[in-house]
C-alpha cells in the first residue's frame, strides 16, 4: 500500500507534515509526479524522517520506481493545466523506453514501469525491450475492476498497480460513487469495517498494489487496517456484480479541446 501525494490543494509545509506522519505510522510507497508539484515538499518529508529517526539507512540518490506517467508526449517548458492542443503530441514509446531503460542501468532506480497503459502499448514495448515494466499504475477500485487488464498484466508478469482506489473524492478528477456504493456500505456494516476498508481489502485481494490518499493519521491508520482478515467468497461475488464505470479521462481533465492522441488514449483505457 503507498500513499499518494497527487495533485495535493495543501501547501507544501501540509504535505510535508502529511508524509512525516504517513511514515511514522507504517507507509513506506509514495507517489508523487512533476505535474502534482508535490516533489519537493515529499523530498522535504523523508529527509525529515530520517533525522527523526523514523526510518534508516535510505540512500535517496535514486528512486525505488520510475514510471512513465501517461503514453503521450506534451511539448512543455513546465507543465501546466490544461495543456494547449498544439502541445500534445505522439509518444516515440521506443525511444522512451531506451531512454528509462538506461536510468535503471545507470543506477538511478531500481526498476522502471508504466502508467496508464493499456495493453497495445504495453505489447509494443515488450516486443523491443531488454528490462520489461515492472508495473503499470491505472484507475482501480471496486467501480472499475480492471480484470481484463489485471490478467493481462500478471500474464506478462507486470504487477497492476491501482490509483483512486476510494474514487479520489476532491480531487479533480475524482467522485465519491466508490464510498457511496451501497454493496460496499452494506459489507461494511455487516463486517465492522469502513467502507475504505472493504475497498482497499477487495483491491489488495486481486493481487495488486496501490496508492491511496488521505493527510488524516486516523484514517491513514484505518487504511493499514486491512491485512489481518480476508472478505467472503459471497462478499467478493457481490463486489463483482457491481457495475463498472471508468471516470478519469484525459479528455477535459488535461486538454479542453477534442485532441487525436488523447482520444486514443482514453478508449485504448476503457475496455472491460
Amino acid at each position: 500500500m503507498g500513499l499518494g501525494v497527487a495533485a495535493s490543494s495543501e501547501n507544501d509545509d501540509v504535505v510535508k507534515a502529511a508524509v512525516v506522519e504517513a511514515i511514522r505510522v507504517g507507509y513506506r510507497h509514495f507517489d508523487t509526479a512533476a505535474l502534482y508539484g508535490t516533489e519537493k515538499p515529499l523530498g522535504e518529508a523523508i529527509e525529515e524522517a530520517l533525522r527523526l529517526g523514523l526510518i534508516k539507512n535510505l540512500g535517496l540518490q535514486y528512486v525505488d520506481l520510475y514510471l512513465i506517467h501517461w503514453p503521450l508526449k506534451l511539448n512543455l517548458a513546465e507543465a501546466k493545466i490544461p495543456v494547449p492542443k498544439e502541445c500534445v503530441a505522439t509518444i516515440n514509446i521506443k525511444d522512451v523506453w531506451e531512454a528509462m531503460e538506461k536510468c535503471q542501468e545507470l543506477g538511478f532506480t531500481k526498476s522502471i514501469g508504466v502508467s496508464n497503459f493499456a495493453p497495445r502499448l504495453i505489447e509494443e514495448i515488450l516486443s523491443f525491450a531488454k528490462i520489461p515494466p515492472a508495473v503499470n499504475q491505472v484507475e482501480m477500485n471496486p467501480l472499475w475492476q480492471q480484470k481484463k487488464l489485471n490478467e493481462f498484466c500478471k500474464k506478462n508478469d507486470i504487477l497492476l498497480t491501482g490509483y483512486s482506489p476510494l474514487g479520489a473524492f476532491g480531487a479533480n478528477w475524482g467522485h465519491n460513487r466508490v464510498m457511496e456504493c451501497n454493496v460496499l456500505q452494506d459489507i461494511a456494516k455487516s463486517r465492522g469495517k469502513t467502507v475504505a476498508q472493504i475497498s482497499l481489502r477487495w483491491i489488495y485481494e486481486q493481487g495488486v498494489s496501490f496508492v491511496v490518499k488521505s493527510f488524516n493519521t486516523e484514517r491513514m491508520k484505518q487504511n493499514l487496517d486491512i491485512f489481518d482478515w480476508s472478505l467472503t467468497e459471497e462478499e467478493l461475488t457481490k463486489i463483482s456484480q457491481i457495475p463498472q464505470r471508468k471516470n478519469t479521462y484525459l479528455t477535459g481533465l488535461v486538454v479542453s479541446e477534442p485532441h487525436d492522441v488523447i482520444a486514443q488514449i482514453d478508449a485504448d483505457l476503457a475496455f472491460q
